[in-house]
């Protein structure tokens, strides 16, 4: 007869395994000690992968690039008080994004709730609307395994929930230990929301649009029906010949004018010519409905359904203009930037886009770096298997280096793992290389533009030259980091590059493991070059 708070985590180790469960993410802490034996126990039983982390933040978010490139559910656990809260910018990802992450939480019982005593705060839907949450307990009236298996599996049709289990003392298994028990077999009988469907007839002159996951439908709706492809670096469907590199520009130029209809899959966020386009009153959108807690566009919508058939194939000739003009913008914007005395930023995710083989992981930061990569994606084959993730829920920046780790230990048969990122985004989450040394490291080369600074807002309104003079105060946020030392304090290899060759060159011998390229390109100049990328002659 084991304790009770022994015997409860196990249950919920149990129901965790029962509901599909293969990857846990656990932060070290007291409460949560009934849980973190359950899942040594239950990890040496073969019955999942464990993985530590001493930031909560960082193991949530290493969980969710663990969920989010195995398309199934992976599991966070930390101690109760502030370490919980530190699960919130994750959960909040997970949950715009659609991404099965089960978040649990140790809490201290119900009797000490109100009181001063140690770690205690309010922990029950401490994630308010982006994440369910059951309140665990043991004893006759607590929960049982079948209510807590009936929960944890609300995350097959993706997004978060919240376990908050209450842990009395003692907190020490009080046995030789478990053999990991037996995960109930799961029969899923909920057939998902009811679908719906609407046939998109042939004659206006129509583009796709394929947000942050979209899938390869989005790819083949456009082959089928002779359309252009206007296609985001992480829809999962920019291969193929209809799909247009510099489609963010045309939009501006005479085609974009022209368009009459958009098909809108997955979550498009990355242009504002996408959001304007799709935001005309003359403009008829049609709309497949994707994965988040807020699933409504925020432009009129003509038509939703979830499946989109084809009455028949347009006319070519429609298509064929925008496959010349993207020629011959793409020839344009490359000439344009070789010009350029120094290395832009541009051409770092051009290489990456380049150097990412057949079968391989990209994860890409958000702000300049993935609009940066939309521009020069390589012209990838239908059937490449190339695996281009970013964290597009919310687009924030945080977590990303722990995300990029989580895909690349999710998905170990790629032939290549890379990650894209700013220098921000890098040191906002520098202590993703915090990895201790019994832990799995994947092979990943992570390139960092480093500009010294946040570039993306030179771009904007606040990049103007009446703002110069706080600009950087506010903004631009210089920070002299060195990288190379930073790298040397997490003992993570570390090269720094300043030409397009010598990038080239480091892509092209990775020494495995987690390493980092850092490409230095200016800052100063960046409006300019946005500027001048805009200005081409355009169809």
């Amino acid at each position: 007869m084991t304790n009770p708070s022994t015997d409860l985590a196990r249950s919920v180790v149990t129901a965790l395994r029962g509901s599909g469960v293969r990857e846990v993410v656990v932060a070290p802490g007291s409460r949560n000690a009934p849980l973190s034996f359950a899942l040594y126990d239950a990890s040496r039983a073969g019955g999942l992968r464990l993985h530590t982390r001493i930031d909560e933040r960082t193991a949530a978010f290493l969980a969710l690039g663990l969920a989010k490139i195995s398309r199934e559910a992976a599991a966070v656990v930390c101690t109760s008080g502030t370490a919980a809260a530190n699960l919130l910018p994750a959960v909040m990802e997970a949950a715009h994004a659609g991404v099965a992450l089960v978040v649990v939480t140790a809490d201290r019982p119900a009797r000490l709730r109100g009181t001063d005593a140690n770690q205690t705060t309010d922990q029950v839907a401490l994630f308010g609307s982006f994440a369910p949450t059951l309140d665990v307990a043991a004893g006759e009236e607590g929960t049982d395994l079948d209510e807590l298996l009936a929960f944890v599996r609300r995350h097959r049709h993706g997004g978060p929930v919240h376990l908050n289990v209450q842990l009395d003392d003692p907190l020490l298994p009080d046995d030789d230990g478990w053999d990991g028990g037996i995960a109930p077999e799961w029969v899923d009988l909920d057939p998902g929301p009811t679908q719906t469907e609407h046939v998109l007839e042939m004659g206006p002159r129509t583009v796709v649009v394929a947000g942050d996951d979209a899938g390869p439908f989005a790819r083949n709706l456009a082959e089928r029906a002779g359309w252009p492809l206007l296609a985001e670096p992480s829809s999962g469907s920019r291969t193929g010949d209809h799909a247009i590199r510099t489609y963010r520009l045309l939009l501006s130029g005479g085609l974009g004018a022209r368009i009459e209809r958009a098909v809108v899959l997955g979550h498009p966020t990355l242009s504002r010519p996408v959001a304007r386009l799709l935001g005309r009153p003359d403009v008829e959108v049609i709309s497949a409905p994707h994965r988040g807690t807020w699933s409504e566009r925020p432009f009129p919508v003509a038509h939703e359904a979830d499946h989109l058939l084809l009455d028949g194939t347009d006319d070519l000739a429609w298509f064929e203009e925008w496959r010349e003009a993207d020629r011959a913008a793409g020839r344009s914007l490359d000439a344009l930037l070789a010009d350029e005395p120094d290395l832009t930023p541009h051409e770092v995710a051009g290489a990456v886009s380049r150097s990412l083989p057949r079968g391989g992981l990209l994860f890409v930061g958000a702000s300049n770096p993935i609009r940066d990569l939309d521009l020069m994606v390589a012209p990838y084959e239908v059937g490449g298997r190339r695996f281009v993730a970013a964290n597009r829920g919310l687009a924030g920046i945080d977590g990303t280096v722990s995300s990029a780790i989580g895909a690349a230990l999710g998905r170990p048969g790629s032939t290549r793992s890379l990650a894209l990122i700013g220098d921000v985004t890098f040191l906002h989450d520098s202590t993703g290389l915090v990895i201790g040394p019994r832990e799995q490291r994947p092979d990943l080369t992570i390139v960092v533009v480093n500009d010294d600074g946040g570039s993306i807002f030179a771009t904007l309104e606040q990049g103007a030259p009446a703002y110069a003079d706080r600009f950087d105060t506010l903004f631009g946020t210089p920070h002299g980091v060195d990288v190379a030392s930073l790298c040397a304090a997490m003992r993570v290899p570390h090269l720094a590059v300043h030409s397009l060759p010598e990038l080239e060159q480091a892509l092209a011998t990775p020494n495995g493991g987690i390493e980092v390229v850092e490409a230095r390109v200016r800052r100063d100049n960046r409006r300019e070059l946005d500027e001048k990328i805009r200005a081409l002659t355009l169809p």
